[in-house]
Formats: structure tokens, C-alpha cells, sequence
């Protein structure tokens, strides 16, 4: 039976007369849940219960631990990083962490981390930017022993980008802080599309790591080779989990790995999102599927904000002719510290007719007629891998105007984004939120940060469901001419 942490959805049962589980009471294991549980209707077949916690799931820390939300005054008694991984997760680990300064935990964290170095199986489900990645890390590092030459941890994310990202801070979490020089390393292994394949069969017969951060198709592709094996797995994270079971190039692999490459008896399974559509349903399904165990926990936090509440949403009604114009006409007037430019995917059917990407004309065009501060760079799914690899590389370190499709939006951290535009709608409201959230990411900043989208009028009411969906306003904004 699926547990929910903090009154999104919990367990999922057939009908019938409903009572807690007595191993979920009794059990060492399990997490002390306060408030009250409460029944309602989840469908004609099911019942869920929901609790809500004495601490409110959307009150905010500080000093964020690879967070973005911010509180001026954090309450004095909340426990400390090191307080809830005590004797859980390795010393220099937890040394090394609070040197790169992460000290306390944000909301996901101090509700996950208890269950999650308890071994339960746990849907992480947060706003962006909230602190999921250095949870579930921390998670893992627990549970690899040091001393063992075999992969135990498997991270698998979307994109090559996410799993730089990911590897870049499991990496640094794992380097050695000052006194334990001579402890045994943690070796972790980027299995990324675009990788060496050579190279990293010959790392995996020779040495194995003990993490690997993976794509779905490069994983699959060792794993059917025999090159990587899975029995000595003691932890499964699948971050962005939503993305992968929703792309059709992705699920196949990703159910495989779950039921058929290992199973939830060996294993601990961290599922992670700051979006899970119906998530009464997807807990359901990991149950019966048998992608987790029966009495996976669901922390669900801040459910009634799901994006930053800090942000500007702003719409311009042009028409599709005008739209270079206005987008010039907005970099100039907003002067963004740093930003991102979202366009939507090329369509097969452009491509066969040899039409060149949206993303490429933009480019062109900015390139020839923006006059900023900032160079325009593009990061596109049909680039090459080294060229991916390396505008990816110039984004993270220095500030300017990325033109890209929705590879951008999913769990990158670009802290230094202060503008969002969307020069095309995203499909969903859920990409509206993965979009809007690579910005506002830097706790404390003063920096005024925006989500500007570029409709026609006829788009206006798709942009309303966002808002409706979301939960949040958007307001017109009427350009300022620039012609002379």
C-alpha cells in the first residue's frame, strides 16, 4: 500500500472496509506521521487516504540545500542536515556538503530524507529547484559501500544535460574533504548518449563504479551487451520520472529496467518530479506494475503552489510575423541578466520537406539584430554531441541568452537565469511549469525574474488553462515601440 506524505495522495486500496496497515504503526521503519488520516473517493475502485502533517508542507527553510526557495527568519529548532543524516550517511560525505555549504534542509529534504535512509521506496514530487537532486543523492551515498567494487547505484535522468548536471554534483559530493584522504573513493560514471562506449566497457571490466549516472538508451545498451550488471544494485533513482514515462522513445527501456533488468525485492526505488499528473494514478500503477514497493511513500510538497510564487508571469498578443520584432523589442526593454528563449520542436514533416528548425532561424536573427550585452547561444536535440556538450558547458558558466527547445526544461539548475520567454506555447501546462522553472532558482535574490510568453490572439485562452491548471496569473504587457 502507497503512503502519502504531506496531503497529496497515499494508500491506493480496493473497496472496501479501509484500516492502516499495522506493519506501517508498528514498524521501526516507518515514519511517524502526525495530524490525521482522512478517507475519500480517488475513483469507483479506490480509496486514498490523506495526511496532513502538524509542519505545513509549504512553509519554506533557509540556507537551502540546492534549493531556491528563501525564508528570512528559518524557525531556530528545525534540525540541521547533519542532525537527520547522522549515522546514515557517511562522515565524509556529510563533511564534504556542509563545506560546499549546504547546512539545512529545505522542505523536500527534511520530509524525505528519515524515509528515504529508512530504505523506503519514495515518489519525490516538488516544485523545481526545491532540493530533490542533493535528497536523493544523499540517499544514495548512504547506501554504497565504499569498499565494494560493483555498481549499487543507478541515477537515470532524460537528457545528457540533467546527467552532466547530476554527475557534476555527486562528484563533488563524493571528493574528499580534509582528513579523510585516505579513505576509499567513490567512483562514479557519466554512461551518457554521445559516451565512448570502448572507453567505458573497459572502466566497467576493470574497476566498476560504484554510481552511475545514466540515460535510458545508453544504460539498456550496456546492460543487453552484458558490459554492466545489476546484482549487486541496492539503489534506483529515476529523476524527471513523469518525462520519461510520458516520451515513447523512453518508457519501453525504463519498464524494462524496472521489472525485467532488476527487481523492487533487491532494490530501493527513488522516483522524482516537480510534476506527476495524476499522481493518484501513477502511485497506483507503481504498485501494480511493480515498479516500486507496496508501501512506497508519497511526499508531495507545497501541492497548492506548484511553481515559485515569486515569479512574473506576462503575455504580448502579436501576430506570428511580428514575433521577432516583439521578442527583440522585450530583450531590449526587460535587459536581462541572463535568459532562455523557448521555441517549440521542429515537426517531421518540416524536416523531410528540408525546412531548417525554428531554433536555427532565431538564432540568425538574433545574432544579426540583437544589440545586448549577451552572446546567444543554442542548445538543440539535433545538435552533434560535442557541440550539445559544449554550449551546454558555456551556459552554466557565464551569463546569456540561450535559444532552445524544451531539452532546457527539464531539472537543469541555471541559478543565473533571470528571463524565461516563450517565443513558442509549450504543449502542456506541465512543460509551462518545467519551462517557468529554470528561473527565480537563486535563494535570496533581488533580481527580478519573469515568464514572458509570445501568443496570438486565438492563443490567449490556452494560455488561461495554464493558468487554471497552475494556479497562477498572467498579465498583458503592451510593448513600448522602438522605431525611430
Amino acid at each position: 500500500m502507497a503512503c502519502s506524505c504531506s496531503g497529496a495522495a497515499a494508500w491506493a486500496l480496493p473497496r472496501s472496509r479501509c484500516s492502516l496497515p499495522l506493519d506501517l504503526l508498528s514498524s521501526p521503519r516507518a515514519p511517524n506521521f502526525p495530524g490525521r488520516w482522512n478517507a475519500g473517493p480517488l475513483s469507483s475502485r479506490f480509496f486514498f487516504f490523506s495526511s496532513y502533517p502538524v509542519i505545513s508542507s509549504n512553509t519554506s527553510s533557509a540556507l537551502f540545500c540546492g534549493g531556491a526557495q528563501a525564508a528570512r527568519d528559518p524557525p531556530s529548532a528545525a534540525p540541521s542536515l547533519r542532525e537527520i543524516c547522522r549515522g546514515k550517511v557517511p562522515e565524509q560525505i556529510l563533511q564534504r556538503a556542509e563545506e560546499i555549504g549546504y547546512v539545512l534542509p529545505t522542505d523536500v529534504q527534511r520530509q524525505s530524507l528519515p524515509l528515504l535512509l529508512a530504505g523506503r521506496d519514495c515518489v519525490l514530487h516538488a516544485q523545481t529547484g526545491s532540493g530533490k537532486t542533493l535528497a536523493y543523492m544523499l540517499s544514495v551515498f548512504s547506501a554504497v559501500d565504499f569498499g565494494r567494487s560493483a555498481v549499487q547505484a543507478l541515477i537515470i535522468v532524460p537528457s545528457r544535460e540533467l546527467g552532466i548536471q547530476v554527475t557534476k554534483v555527486a562528484r563533488m559530493l563524493s571528493a574528499k574533504p580534509t582528513g579523510f584522504e585516505k579513505m576509499q573513493a567513490c567512483t562514479i560514471m557519466a554512461l551518457l548518449d554521445g559516451g565512448m562506449l570502448k572507453r567505458h566497457k573497459s572502466w566497467l571490466k576493470a574497476d566498476p563504479p560504484k554510481i552511475v549516472v545514466a540515460t535510458i538508451g545508453s544504460l539498456c545498451q550496456m546492460i543487453e551487451k552484458h558490459i554492466l550488471k545489476l546484482e549487486a544494485m541496492q539503489i534506483l533513482v529515476i529523476d524527471e520520472v513523469d518525462f520519461m514515462f510520458h516520451s515513447s522513445k523512453q518508457v519501453h527501456s525504463l519498464r524494462k529496467l524496472l521489472t525485467s533488468y532488476s527487481t523492487i525485492d533487491n532494490r530501493q526505488t527513488v522516483l522524482a518530479s516537480a510534476s506527476i499528473p495524476q499522481h493518484n494514478r501513477f502511485l497506483y500503477d507503481c504498485i501494480q506494475q511493480k515498479w516500486t514497493k507496496n508501501d512506497v511513500v508519497h511526499i508531495h510538497v507545497n501541492p497548492v503552489e506548484p511553481m515559485p510564487s515569486h515569479l512574473c508571469h506576462r503575455y504580448v498578443i502579436c501576430k506570428k510575423k511580428e514575433k521577432l520584432c516583439s521578442l527583440l523589442n522585450l530583450l531590449e526593454q526587460d535587459s536581462p541578466r541572463s535568459g532562455i528563449i523557448f521555441v517549440g520542436e521542429q515537426s517531421e514533416k518540416s524536416k523531410k520537406a528540408g525546412q531548417p528548425p525554428s531554433t536555427a532561424l532565431l538564432l540568425d536573427f538574433l545574432q544579426a539584430s540583437y544589440r545586448g550585452g549577451l552572446e546567444v547561444l543554442l542548445l538543440d536535440d539535433d545538435m552533434n554531441f560535442n557541440a550539445r556538450a559544449g554550449s551546454f558547458m558555456e551556459v552554466r558558466q557565464r551569463a546569456c541568452l540561450l535559444v532552445s527547445t524544451d531539452i532546457a526544461s527539464r531539472g537543469l539548475d541555471l541559478p543565473q537565469t533571470t528571463h524565461i520567454y516563450n517565443f513558442d506555447l509549450p504543449r502542456t501546462a506541465v512543460d509551462y511549469l518545467h519551462r517557468a522553472g529554470r528561473t527565480g532558482r537563486v535563494p535570496f535574490s533581488d533580481d527580478p525574474c519573469s515568464v514572458t510568453s509570445l501568443i496570438a490572439q486565438e492563443e490567449r485562452f490556452v494560455l488561461q488553462r495554464f493558468e487554471n491548471e497552475l494556479m497562477f496569473q498572467c498579465e498583458e504587457l503592451f510593448l513600448q515601440s522602438t522605431a525611430t
